[in-house]
């Protein structure tokens, strides 16, 4: 199997007043989408190959924005106590271990291969969330469990992190599967350690990029800039919002990930 070349590479944008619209546009309601359930990059991926990058560089650039979105996502929701800090660590060790696998992978498989698995993983959520809420929204007082004691779970976000490693996009309802469905956790504290997960193997992923010359870091701050300050807004949201609220909004997003998934 041939792989990429790691030589430097001419990432050639026009950065016009309309490619700034709609990059920091795309990132506004990506830090939303992503802090609150998950599909952000549905929007800024295809935001990025519009302005005329090519799939693998967008796919590297993205990156940018989802690791300085999840910094304020981590802060915004430890701040309002809604971050389970001894778990963090040992909740981190399987999800940056994939996250490293998986952006490795993205530099010499295509993307494509992986789509499958996500579009049947958000079906399954939605399904779940229509049929038996409580199994992605468990009740108030459910027993959370640890990742040591469950190898189902450090399996789960193992898988998780070499998805969101590899692409990225969708990588959110995995996370949440795993911490709410398998660990218990109600969705404002799943999504809380779901940033922090997301935070660290996006890091991962984006030295690897950067490293085979597949980031451009102007258009990527730029969107950045969109999604922090749509993140912000969304701990704000979800610290004051009951768990039955941010089930449904969970739901709608699954909904329009899945028909994004098709079209695409």
């Amino acid at each position: 199997m041939a792989t990429k070349s790691a030589e430097p590479r001419n990432i050639d944008m026009d950065i016009n007043l309309t490619a700034i619209l709609l990059l920091s546009t795309a990132g506004f309601f990506a830090g939303i989408i992503n802090t609150l359930a998950g599909g952000g990059s549905n929007l800024t991926l295809p935001a990025l190959m519009v302005l005329g990058l090519p799939a693998d560089i967008a796919n590297g650039t993205n990156r940018v924005a989802v690791v300085l979105q999840c910094i304020v996502g981590v802060k915004g929701f430890d701040k309002h106590d809604a971050l389970d800090r001894p778990a963090v660590g040992p909740i981190l060790v399987p999800t940056i271990i994939g996250g490293l696998l998986g952006a490795l992978g993205a530099v010499v498989i295509p993307i494509a291969h992986l789509k499958p698995i996500l579009l049947l993983t958000i079906l399954a959520m939605s399904t779940i969330i229509l049929i038996r809420p409580s199994t992605l929204a468990p009740p108030e007082g459910t027993p959370v469990l640890s990742p040591n004691n469950s190898s189902t779970s450090w399996w789960s976000l193992f898988a998780a992190g070499i998805y969101g490693g590899f692409v990225q996009a969708g990588v959110g309802f995995i996370l949440l599967a795993a911490l709410a469905g398998v660990l218990r956790y109600d969705l404002k504290k799943a999504n809380a350690l779901k940033m922090a997960c997301t935070l660290a193997f996006t890091g991962v992923a984006l030295i690897v990029f950067a490293l085979f010359d597949q980031v451009a870091w102007i258009p990527g701050l730029i969107m950045a800039a969109g999604s922090m300050i749509g993140a912000n807004l969304a701990v704000k949201f979800a610290v004051k919002s009951s768990q039955n609220t941010i089930k449904w909004f969970l739901f709608l997003m699954t909904l329009v990930a899945v028909v994004a998934g098709f079209l695409a």
